[in-house]
């Protein structure tokens, strides 16, 4: 499949409160897509960390394709949190997720500045994330199903 390059994605940041519905809703339901359907894990993607987070979206063609949300710091580490990275099944494979994960270190910096950035991320995507900068900082555990491990970028 041939995947348009990243430069034609629409980026925009919302505090939870400044979603219009529409964009709310398709964020959500590919979070659920993915998360829930495509990697077959029932957990409650739903929590009580949407409301005081960041959010990043990306749209191609008015369509959300790309997201995630920084947890500040102090509610799920001591660190800010970039976290529910996804990434639509049709625009992977072009480099969207570490385009996506390095707008989100660039605001947690902005927000949060010499906080670092902890994540607990998918095993498999390791490699992608020391490519960012991060370093993994414990051993691999099993979270609803899926090998993750914490990582640490420290700016």
């Amino acid at each position: 499949m041939n995947t348009p390059a990243p430069a034609d994605i629409q980026w925009s940041w919302f505090e939870f409160a400044q979603f219009d519905a529409p964009t709310l809703y398709d964020y959500l339901k590919l979070r659920q897509d993915v998360f829930v359907i495509e990697q077959t894990c029932i957990y409650p993607d739903l929590d009580a960390l949407d409301q005081p987070s960041w959010h990043l979206v990306g749209k191609r063609d008015g369509k959300v394709v790309a997201a995630l949300r920084i947890v500040p710091p102090g509610m799920k580490y001591a660190e800010p949190s970039i976290g529910r990275v996804v990434v639509a099944a049709e625009a992977r494979g072009g480099g969207m997720g570490k385009l996506l994960v390095a707008e989100g270190l660039r605001q947690s910096a902005l927000l949060w500045p010499g906080q670092g950035n902890r994540i607990g991320a998918q095993a498999h995507l390791q490699k992608m994330y020391a490519t960012l900068g991060f370093e993994t900082v414990g051993p691999e555990y099993d979270e609803d199903g899926i090998a993750h491990v914490d990582m640490l970028w420290r700016g």
